[in-house]
């Protein structure tokens, strides 16, 4: 068996059991045994979960959910960061010009100021930038000037190096006709004093911290990234060597702190907890976090602990369960009034699939991030679908189309590593040069995102 048959195998196995459970039964009703057990002999879990996917969110509805209840919660203070510690935050203000720029009139180019018109007596002395106003030019004359530098009073134009030549007396001579005002950055040619240069809820590039600081801003007034606690849960989980006896390596703890960076957060602690109920309850009972994200106990097994918390923490949950594969059994709660818990999945494709359906909307909004546009790219091959829930697939991007990516199991990540995109996938699956949304991962935008820390 291939690789891809494999896969295949594990996908329609899910979906198969998925079609069974929720496909009504057919002719009359068998009387229910005296147990009280189903005719159809199922047990009582089955009931539970099959009401549970019944109960779940659609996967648009609940992304908009976990986005208005990062909304409820109100504006968050901002604060005062030196430009160099802004990268990724959000203007809570808008950024206006506090000066001209450029401030005086500057010369593009490396070369000679020149006043009237040719040939020009060339004085000694030349202007570099960083330097105080230099001496004015009069009619004939020209002086040596370096790029950036302050142009003398009275120029005409400044002649670039390669377009001028000097005679056996000294004097310059233009080698092509050169216009007024040629190669000089006039004062105020970008902004004037006063202009608004970027606005209110600007993401913070590279390339904008370089025009504040240049604008003559050393702090901006920011929203502060939300505070992000992440608790790992599972005994089955090993943080180093190979696994054996039964325990697997950890891979959610290595991954999500940098992707819940990526998203605008702040990671204040990342907890292996294990399986015990008490020391979970603790956990999330003392945490101070905007918002606690926790890996795996989502369900309704023996030591799947995350429901019981809540309701001893008396949250309200706010989505219980999404109509999305992989990662169906995640949810989304409001722990305290100014907190709010994600419940991710234990596979980890599944926990990728939470954390941008319930964390990444949740986030993007405290965080003050304007929401991505949709796009869409056509499919270059069909993908297989669920009967009833949107799908998740990790997608390459070639060209104008979107390729599927193999190894797309609920617990597999080799398909998502290399991939660009995750594509959404409505029930039923989606054909050939069918075009479906994109949700782009952080890193394959060569965004900035994934440098915060």
């Amino acid at each position: 068996m291939t690789a891809q048959d494999a896969e295949a195998l594990d996908v329609d196995v899910e979906e198969a059991l998925a079609v069974a459970n929720d496909r009504p039964a057919r002719g009359p009703r068998a009387p229910r045994p005296a147990d009280g057990t189903p005719a159809d002999g199922r047990p009582a879990a089955h009931r539970a979960k099959k009401d549970a996917h019944h109960r779940a969110t659609p996967w648009p509805e609940a992304r908009a959910v976990a986005e208005r209840a990062a909304r409820s919660r109100g504006r968050r203070s901002p604060l005062s960061v030196t430009v160099e510690d802004a990268l990724g935050l959000v203007l809570a203000a808008p950024l206006t010009a506090l000066t001209d720029l450029p401030s005086f009139d500057t010369s593009a180019m490396d070369g000679w100021a020149v006043a009237g018109p040719g040939p020009w007596a060339v004085r000694e002395d030349g202007v570099l930038a960083g330097h105080a106003e230099p001496e004015r030019l009069t009619d004939g004359e020209a002086v040596r000037i370096a790029t950036g530098a302050r142009v003398p009073l009275d120029t005409t134009a400044v002649l670039r190096s390669e377009h001028g030549r000097t005679d056996e007396q000294g004097r310059l001579h233009a080698t092509r006709d050169m216009a007024h005002g040629q190669d000089i950055r006039p004062r105020g040619q970008e902004c004037r004093s006063g202009d608004q240069l970027l606005p209110l809820g600007t993401l913070l590039t590279p390339a904008a911290l370089g025009l504040a600081a240049a604008a003559g801003y050393d702090t901006l007034t920011v929203l502060p990234r939300p505070r992000v606690e992440l608790l790992v849960l599972g005994d089955e989980l090993l943080t180093e060597g190979l696994p054996r006896e039964g325990l697997i390596r950890d891979a959610l703890g290595p991954m999500l702190p940098s992707w819940l960076r990526a998203l605008g957060a702040e990671v204040t602690a990342v907890r292996r907890l294990g399986d015990a109920a008490d020391t979970l309850y603790e956990a999330v009972r003392s945490s101070s976090a905007d918002l606690i994200v926790t890996t795996g106990g989502t369900a309704a097994g023996p030591v799947d602990h995350v429901h019981p918390t809540l309701r001893r923490l008396d949250a309200e949950l706010l989505v219980d369960g999404v109509k999305v594969r992989p990662g169906h059994p995640m949810l989304l709660a409001r722990t305290r009034e100014n907190q709010h818990l994600v419940g991710l999945p234990g596979n980890p494709l599944a926990a990728v699939s939470g954390l941008f359906t319930l964390a990444e909307p949740l986030l993007r909004t405290l965080a003050g991030r304007a929401a991505p546009e949709r796009y869409g790219m056509p499919l270059r091959e069909a993908v297989h679908g669920h009967p009833y829930d949107t799908r998740l697939i990790p997608v390459a991007l070639r060209g104008d189309d979107a390729v599927p990516l193999h190894y797309n199991g609920p617990a597999m990540l080799r398909g998502i590593a290399t991939a660009d995109a995750l594509a959404v996938v409505p029930p039923g699956g989606a054909r050939p040069g069918q075009e479906l949304e994109l949700l782009d991962l952080p890193w394959a935008t060569a965004g900035i995102q994934v440098c915060f820390t």
